[in-house]
């Protein structure tokens, strides 16, 4: 029995030693070195009065500047996505080219592959709302600036099957389509048909960092494909936030093992202490650590308690409660599923139930909406804009595509991704910049413009939710955040 014990307090040791923040010496230092490896470099991550860190202008930044291009930790397309947008599993630009992107759309459509229209978030065991830095206003503000954007409602018209075939197999080149080149495809290194890159190096940078280990082809270094293939359609059919975890955890793996191989090296079959193995866990998790993290049932704001005269107040508690309970059952059957397919034992913790919860939590309250436009929108636009007689001629082949594809011709990548700068960047109702792409910005990274002259010294701020909203609302939606804000806008309004 004291054995167990032992054995019990270490394990639960380990899980508190990794969930605890960072010293703050260390934080400065590791994001000095990340924003040396990013195209803006005129920031500053610091300690905050309120917050445990933001960031700050190391410069005067101009309206509508570039602030930042923030590159993903980790990131995932939405499955409802797939069907429409073929992109690169590493940085998310689209690849192959105009006439297979269609081509492939209108071929999976017609086999009856088609995504849900419905919102994604809909269909998950509970819809946790906005993410961290991405709006209803910023949604509103990439349609505007082209991206997601779609035509007035109309039927679709079928193209002949042929004609379909002669996209997806490149076998027909639509008219002035060579103005929109893409990257070519590199198929996945272990062998699966799920994932797909724009070069090499993306190919090797994914499965280096995630992939080896929650590939399903035959090069797969996981323990069960069968089990793996089990989790992806759990989190397909519930919460795809739950491949995000496991892309971190398998990250983590997979630089412990780097880590001890490097130590291993010149030392033979030199056995390591416990203790020293596990200094190189936390080392591993050192990227994942600077994230803020809450268990995610802790993550939910549910409503105070109500007079037991109010029934609609008392039955929405009850409602949020459920929900609650049944997302924890959710969190388990995937948990143990992951576990069954990716398992290491010098990295049990991570596979535990309340470091999947922190990382889930982690997720919902730092991510960003990944959103990447469409180059097919852009191939009609142009097409549309070309001068007579040249127009009426191109269109001969392309109105039929257009109208084949109705008002999905101009769907986005869409995905949501943790970004390590930019979930630095604290929250105001009265923010100086916010996430938003720019024309030239074509893959995943989180782009962050100036709204306003933002002054040397300054925090960067965004806004988590709508900023428009009424002062309780903002408040009661910033609750989830676990903070009451104390921007100028709030204070005045108090």
């Amino acid at each position: 029995m004291e054995i167990i014990c032992s054995i019990d307090k270490q394990f639960s040791d380990q899980i508190a030693a990794l969930l605890k923040p960072p010293p703050r010496h260390e934080v400065q230092k590791y994001f000095e070195e990340l924003l040396a490896t990013r195209q803006c470099r005129r920031l500053k991550v610091k300690p905050t009065a309120y917050h445990g860190k933001g960031v700050y202008a190391e410069t005067d930044f101009k309206e509508s500047d570039l602030v930042l291009k923030d590159q993903i930790l980790a990131g995932a397309q939405h499955s409802s996505n797939k069907v429409d947008c073929l992109v690169c599993s590493y940085c998310f630009c689209f690849i192959g080219s105009i006439e297979l992107q269609i081509g492939r759309k209108l071929y999976l459509e017609q086999l009856g592959v088609s995504p849900s229209r419905e919102s994604h978030m809909q269909k998950d065991c509970y819809n946790s709302g906005s993410s961290v830095g991405e709006d209803d206003s910023d949604v509103e503000d990439q349609q505007v600036s082209g991206e997601c954007a779609s035509s007035p409602s109309k039927d679709k018209i079928p193209l002949p099957k042929d004609v379909v075939e002669s996209l997806f197999n490149g076998e027909m080149q639509l008219p002035y389509s060579e103005k929109f080149p893409l990257p070519p495809i590199v198929s996945c290194p272990g062998g699966c048909k799920e994932h797909y890159y724009c070069s090499k190096s993306c190919s090797e940078a994914d499965w280096e960092s995630f992939h080896s280990l929650l590939c399903t082809g035959e090069g797969s270094k996981s323990l069960s494909t069968k089990a793996l293939l089990k989790f992806m359609e759990h989190a397909n059919d519930t919460n795809d936030i739950f491949l995000l975890a496991a892309k971190v955890i398998s990250f983590t793996i997979l630089r412990h093992r780097k880590l001890k191989e490097s130590r291993h090296e010149g030392k033979g079959k030199q056995v390591i202490s416990e203790s020293r193995d596990f200094s190189l866990l936390l080392e591993a998790w050192k990227p994942v650590s600077m994230g803020y993290k809450r268990r995610w049932w802790d993550c939910i704001a549910l409503p105070g308690d109500v007079d037991g005269s109010d029934e609609a107040s008392f039955r929405m508690q009850i409602k949020e409660l459920a929900f609650t309970v049944i997302f924890l059952v959710c969190i388990i059957q995937s948990l143990q599923l992951l576990k069954a397919a990716i398992f290491d034992e010098e990295c049990k913790p991570l596979l535990s139930l309340e470091m999947y919860g922190h990382i889930i939590g982690m997720f919902e309250l730092n991510n960003l909406d990944l959103v990447v436009e469409s180059p097919v929108e852009d191939y009609f636009l142009y097409i549309d804009d070309l001068p007579l007689p040249g127009k009426e001629e191109a269109e001969q082949t392309t109105k039929p595509i257009l109208d084949a594809l109705g008002d999905d011709y101009s769907i986005c990548c869409q995905g949501t991704a943790f970004f390590p700068l930019q979930s630095c960047m604290n929250h105001s109702c009265r923010p100086n910049a916010k996430a938003f792409k720019r024309e030239e910005d074509r893959d995943g990274q989180a782009t962050i413009i100036a709204l306003q002259p933002i002054a040397k010294g300054e925090e960067i701020t965004i806004s988590y939710i709508d900023e428009d909203l009424p002062f309780e609302e903002r408040q009661a939606l910033l609750a989830d955040y676990g903070f009451r804000c104390r921007c100028s806008k709030c204070l005045e309004e108090a």
